[in-house]
């Protein structure tokens, strides 16, 4: 017997990698159904080898089935989710709406698979942001060997983070570039991002910190440690798919770059990469559809008495979306539902 599925928000980019998700990682449904918004009713999509016609997110009841992935903004996902969770159907939701609710899990299965018993609070679980999850998937075994006191991080976020327009954006400007008289002014982004990179993600706050930075630093806290501090710069490169990331951490133990080197090579979800050698690291080109959170460049900090540093990449619409709601999924119900 297996779980009867909501996708909500099919149509975009993050709903339609949850349903490939769902079928490569062969989650036991027993039915599905993909919704979207009235304007893009009766759209089809792929799952596995089959094709879904999508249903109306406005008029659909949730009622008797086990667990709905939300890929919409917080706007929709206000008005939806807790109808879904009110007809009994488990809301695991990537929007940032419920992230810092404290009464609601926010989960990267790898870190804390414990705190999925907490679903039952409200019938919802959040997604964290594709940026953190990446970090934290790094974070976690090396803070349970050395604990870590401060994490500086600089992220190199690709354009897919927010959405196909930015996507064509990106493609359209590069094209513009060469083309006299094609030229594509920002319309997505505040200024240029072919050939371009952008140190502005979300709106900026009192602090000078945008959302996204800030986003960042909470749930890194509410997810591994609320005594780790982090400092983030959130930058948009003009790179379709895939996120890096550069981290500096500060331990309050010794570690040693080749122990650490050890413990994220059995790390779950990682793949160590790393030849001190030309091209002996993962680039965002390189990590595009695949699962793992890939970990480059280890080594010592000289300048502070406990450091090192990492080079991080993945795939922001896998790892940092779409398939960490699956893996939530498949968490909830190996502990939980007990159903597949």
């Amino acid at each position: 017997m297996g779980y009867k599925v909501v996708v909500v928000g099919a149509t975009g980019n993050v709903g339609r990698e949850m349903l490939n998700i769902l079928a490569e990682r062969e989650f036991p449904v027993d039915e599905i159904v993909a919704l979207a918004s009235r304007k893009s009713l009766g759209t089809e999509v792929s799952f596995g080898d089959k094709t879904l016609t999508t249903k109306d997110l406005d008029t659909f009841d949730f009622t008797g089935w086990d667990m709905a992935l939300f890929a919409v903004g917080s706007e929709a996902t206000k008005k939806y989710a807790p109808k879904a969770a009110e007809a009994g159907c488990v809301v695991i939701d990537n929007s940032s709406l419920y992230r810092y609710d404290p009464e609601i899990p926010l989960i990267v299965p790898e870190v804390n698979p414990d705190a999925i018993e907490m679903y039952s609070n409200k019938n919802i679980i959040a997604n964290p942001n594709c940026s953190t999850a990446q970090m934290v998937v790094a974070l976690k075994p090396l803070h349970d060997r050395a604990k870590i006191k401060r994490v500086v991080v600089s992220t190199y976020q690709s354009v897919s983070g927010s959405g196909k327009d930015a996507i064509d954006e990106l493609w359209n400007q590069t094209k513009g570039m060469y083309v006299p008289g094609q030229e594509v002014a920002p319309s997505v982004y505040p200024k240029q991002i072919a050939f371009n990179v952008i140190p502005h993600i979300d709106v900026f706050m009192d602090s000078g910190d945008t959302k996204e930075e800030w986003k960042m630093i909470a749930e890194t806290k509410k997810i591994v440690d609320p005594s780790i501090k982090v400092t983030a710069t959130c930058v948009r490169v003009p790179v379709f798919v895939g996120h890096s990331e550069s981290i500096n951490i500060e331990f309050e133990d010794f570690l040693d770059e080749d122990e650490a080197r050890e413990i994220l090579r059995t790390a779950p979800g990682i793949l160590v990469v790393d030849k001190r050698e030309d091209g002996g690291y993962v680039t965002p080109v390189e990590c595009v559809g695949d699962f793992a959170t890939f970990i480059s460049r280890i080594r010592q900090d000289v300048t502070i008495e406990n450091g090192l540093n990492l080079w991080c990449v993945s795939d922001n619409l896998r790892k940092g979306a779409a398939l960490n709601a699956v893996q939530i999924a498949e968490l909830l119900g190996r502990r939980v539902l007990k159903k597949g």
